[in-house]
Formats: structure tokens, sequence, C-alpha cells
């Protein structure tokens, strides 16, 4: 079928859709709902089989929705209705959840059922629920209504009380600031969490610290620092640390309240908003990394078992800033010195990496300068695991992973990808060349003409298609929460492998071919050189497209990219080209899809 995805914007579930909807497929378009812009007539033009609104934040028009068939995705179980249902379920502490695919009529969240499937809430922000469970359950829904809409004999469930399995209707209002506030003096710990993380993202806990109205983006428990109720307690990682009734909660973010007549405001590390404000607070280390169980919050961890080390870290939105690839680094270089055979990067919920922090660099003084300070501390990044020589490194790649994100990822022997997730190797949509190895990386897996292929389309991908083309080596399909431990039973067996220590000697050899032959710091020169003239550039793309992202503005039209029909064939069918790549992993390939149990198949 031809799909037309209807979105208020390509946010990460309308990307899921769409990843998902192509690997099954079905040709799919899609159209920004945007203001100045009329629907209809953008509709009849794609002229679909079917219009699917995975994220939409207004009412589908009558007009649209008398003249085609149109499923709108509700994150809420059968007969929940509201804009803020995944909201409500957080903040009232919820331990199941859905999502709903139901059609659109003139009352919203109203119309007929075509699928509603269940799902866990673990204790996770919303963003990254959403992500996640939430994201699994709607694919889920969204593949079943489309096999239902497809076969022409399926009878959607009505919601209301003629029908024989009557739901009750539950009709949730907004969940404004006055109900998400938090009561420093009265509200425990597990209140507080769950109100940062009903609204983590968007639109944050507005409240009063260090005399300035703030939006508190995420949270986190500690385990043993107490205070005053409402008092700072400490900093660590650029979070802030707030005593609560009965414990304390890190706060990572804030994002200053907007004033009359101002741009928008966007969210920074939560030290660094404060700047000035901030008063005098201990700097706390991260936990020692023998603690198993440690009892508080930490952005960057490690832990061992074995011969495996599993270095892990979570930065919020998936942006790394110039100081945390350089904290990410002084911790791979400490992994690096543990006597280990595999080093796991990643491996834990969420994103693995988007790149440089365009937040941090709007907000510095001079972002041109912070724009290639930072680009250089992620090309430190990279290049130390691409020459780290003395044991196999695994990507783990839990979620999401664009830009600079994925080509990190591409830096290590292996690349594990849950099933879930949707990657994006490509620059151009910032108005970048890119940097971070990716014309050594990228064409070694995928061959030059897909790489540059990739690189122009600038489409996300499933886990799936890219493991087709050679991006991604081993597609793990868990949910979110089962990922940790999947990929520690995994890199525990590669450990294992009796080729993995020929695997390793032959890693150092390698390396001295290519530094004979052409040096990685002439790949990383050349990037830099094309990312240096367009950051000095002020009147480069670039400049005004990482505002445009930082202030959240609207475009003024669907991207053209979007409203092309999208298929996985033109994507599979280059896979011919990977023949010229040259990869460390096609030793533990050949052995593992070997083993007699077939724990290596996808299938």
């Amino acid at each position: 079928m031809h799909i037309l995805l209807v979105a208020s914007a390509f946010n990460s579930l309308t990307q899921r859709v769409h990843v998902e909807l192509r690997d099954h497929g079905h040709t799919v378009a899609v159209e920004l709902a945007l203001p100045e812009r009329p629907l209809a007539e953008a509709v009849r033009r794609h002229a679909p089989d079917l219009v699917l609104a995975p994220m939409l934040k207004t009412a589908i028009p009558r007009e649209v929705w008398a003249a085609y068939p149109c499923f709108i995705v509700h994150p809420g179980p059968f007969g929940d209705r509201g804009p803020s249902s995944l909201d409500w379920a957080i903040q009232r502490g919820a331990d199941r959840w859905g999502v709903t695919v139901l059609q659109a009529v003139e009352e919203m969240d109203a119309g007929d059922v075509w699928a509603t499937v269940d799902c866990v809430v673990p204790p996770v922000g919303k963003s990254d629920l959403y992500r996640g469970e939430i994201a699994d359950a709607a694919l889920t829904a969204v593949l079943l209504a489309v096999e239902r809409f497809a076969s022409g004999t399926h009878t959607p469930r009505p919601q209301g009380p003629a029908h024989a399995e009557y739901t009750p209707v539950r009709i949730r209002p907004y969940l404004d600031q006055s109900v998400r506030r938090i009561d420093w003096d009265a509200d425990s710990t597990e209140t507080v969490l769950r109100k940062l993380r009903a609204a983590d993202s968007q639109p944050g806990v507005l409240d009063v610290l260090c005399g300035a109205e703030w939006y508190l983006h995420g949270g986190h428990p500690e385990g043993g620092l107490r205070g005053a109720p409402g008092e700072l307690l400490a900093t660590r990682a650029g979070a802030i640390c707030r005593a609560t009734t009965d414990g304390a909660v890190w706060i990572p973010e804030l994002r200053r309240r907007r004033a009359p007549g101002q741009p928008p405001t966007y969210k920074l590390p939560a030290a660094q908003a404060l700047g000035d404000r901030l008063p005098s607070l201990p700097e706390l280390a991260a936990p020692d990394c023998a603690d198993p169980r440690p009892r508080t919050w930490t952005d960057i961890g490690y832990r061992e078992e074995g011969s495996v080390g599993v270095l892990s870290f979570s930065f919020p939105g998936g942006a790394m800033s110039t100081t945390q690839c350089r904290r990410l680094l002084d911790a791979y270089r400490q992994a690096c010195a543990r006597p280990t055979s595999v080093l796991v990067l990643g491996g834990q919920r969420d994103f693995f990496s988007n790149g440089i922090h365009l937040n941090v660099i709007e907000a510095a003084e001079d972002p041109a300068a912070e724009s290639w300070a930072n680009i250089n501390a992620i090309d430190d990044l990279v290049e130390a695991v691409l020459t780290t020589t003395d044991r196999l490194v695994v990507s783990a790649v839990a979620g999401n992973a664009a830009a600079g994100g994925m080509m990190l990822a591409l830096a290590a022997d292996e690349v594990w990808c849950r099933a879930g997730a949707v990657l994006n190797p490509h620059y151009r949509l910032m108005g970048l060349y890119g940097s971070e190895y990716w014309t050594y990386t990228l064409p070694r897996r995928v061959g030059a003409a897909t790489a540059d292929r990739l690189l122009g389309e600038a489409l996300p991908m499933s886990a799936a298609s890219a493991r087709d083309l050679g991006l991604v080596d081993r597609v793990v399909d868990c949910g979110p929460g089962d990922f940790a431990a999947e990929v520690g039973r995994l890199a525990a067996r590669l450990a294992a492998l009796p080729g993995s220590p020929s695997r390793i000697a032959a890693k150092k050899a390698e390396l001295e071919r290519q530094e004979c032959g052409e040096p990685l710091a002439a790949f990383r020169e050349r990037e830099l050189t094309r990312m240096r003239r367009t950051f000095d550039d002020p009147d480069a793309p670039y400049h005004a497209l990482r505002r445009a992202f930082v202030h959240k503005r609207r475009p003024q039209s669907t991207p053209p990219h979007l409203g092309l029909m999208a298929t996985t064939a033109t994507r599979t069918a280059a896979g011919a080209d990977r023949s010229t790549r040259a990869r460390v992993t096609g030793t533990a390939l050949d052995d593992l899809s070997r083993r007699p149990d077939g724990w290596y198949e996808e299938s």
C-alpha cells in the first residue's frame, strides 16, 4: 500500500513507523501538519491508500477523514482519551499502559479501534518510555491495524455503550503545571520523581530555583544525600542534586522560563544553566565501579564481569558536549586499562548518541569556537576506539543513534543494535559535512556508493535494514529493559569464542597496514578542514539550521525528502556494494553462525 504519515513533527515515533512500514514493503511518504498549509490539499496530492498519524497535536480535518481512511496512534489503552495520556500514566504511577490505533472521526480519540497493545511502564522518564516500550507497542499495533485494513475483512471495534464489550471511556484533561507542581516541603522522593519523569523532555516542571523560574527536566533518585527539603546539595556532571522530604533527586537539565517578547528558551545542563546563580556546592565524583548496585545517579558507569567490561553512558537527548566527550574518553581509557578481552560501549536503554551538543553550542559565547571544540572532542573519542588493538570493542546500541553518534558506534569492531532502534547515518540536514572518521568507517562497511546514498537521502533506517546493508552486525530482538542483560550474555559468549584471541591479534596488524597506506589522521584532517570552513562562515546554513533546531522553530513546509515515496527496495538493492568493505568482524560472524545452538541467528 501507499501510506501517508501525517505528523506534527518527524519525531522518534514517526521515524520508527516510517522505517518499519518501509521494511514491510509499503511505500511511505510524510506530510507535516503545519499552520497555513492546508492538509486536505496535501493529502489529495499524495492520493494515499491510508493516512496514518503517529504523532499529531491537531485534529485531522473532516474533509480528510471523510475522504480517506485515517488512523490515529494514541499513546493510551482502549477507552483512554486526552492529550496528556502518557503524562497521567507516569504521574499516577501506572505499572502498565498501552497504545491504541483508532479511526479518525469528528470527536478526538473516539473512533473505532483497529488495534490496541499494552506494555509495561518501568520507572523511567516519559521520553525514554515513549521511545522504548510505548514505541514497541505502537509498532505492533500499527502493523496489526495496517494488516487488518489491507485484508478488507476486519471490522474495527466501536467505542461506546452499544458495544457488547463496552469499556468506560476515560477522558483525561491536559496535565497543566498546577498539577505538575512539586511541593518540596511535602512531596516524597517517589512523588517528586513521578512528577519529573512525567514532564521529562517536554514540558518540564515549572519551579523556582535560585531566585528565578525554571523548567526542571529529568529526575533520578539519590540514595545517600540528605538535606532540608528543596535545598541544593551537590553537583555531578552538570546535574544538580536537590533534597526532598525523605531523600534527594538528581536533575540533569534546566530550561529558563520564557520572558514575554523573548525568543524561546532551551534546555541546558543544570549547573551551566544556573551559572553564577548556582551556590558553592561540592562536585561529587561518580560512584565506585566496584559497587554492583550504586545508590546514586551517574551518566557514565563501568562494570565488569569476567573478561567483559561494559562502559555505559546516558546523556539527555543523546547529545554529547565537549565536556561529556572528554569525560567519556577518560572513562574509556580507564576501561582499556582493565584486564578484559571484550569492551562493550553503551548497552543500557534509550539513546546511544546523536553527536555534538547543539544546545550547548548555541549557548556558547562563540558558537563557532564551541562547535570546533566539540567536534574535536568527539573525534578524539572515536580515534581512541578505532585504535584500540588489545581487545574487541562492541558498540551496543540500545536506542536511536544519529550523525556523529552513529559514526561513534561504527568505530567499534562490532555493532549490536536493539531491534527497535532507529538510525540516521547522515549530517546534511544540519548543513554539515561531518567528521568522526566517517569517511573511513562508513565506506569500509557499506562501500562508497552506498555511503554516499545514505548521506544524500538523509532518511532514517531500521536496525534490520542497517544489518542488511552491513552497517550493523547483530540485531538484538528484545525489550528495552532486557537489552543490557542480553548484551552481557552475548559479550561473554564472544569473549569465550576460540577465535577471539586471533581476532584481537589481527587488529594491531590491520591498523599498522592502514597507517602505512592512508593514515587515520588523513581522514580526520580532510573532514575537519571542511567542518572548520563551515563553522567559521557566519553565513553557512549550519548556523541557521542549528538555531532553528535548538529553538524548535516549525518548518515552513514539509522537507522535500520526506514527501517522496520511500521504500526499502532501493536500500537493499545497494547491498552488492558491500563487497568492497574490509571488516575485522568477519571471523566472528562466521564462527557464530556455525554454532550448533543457533544463538547468532536473527530471525
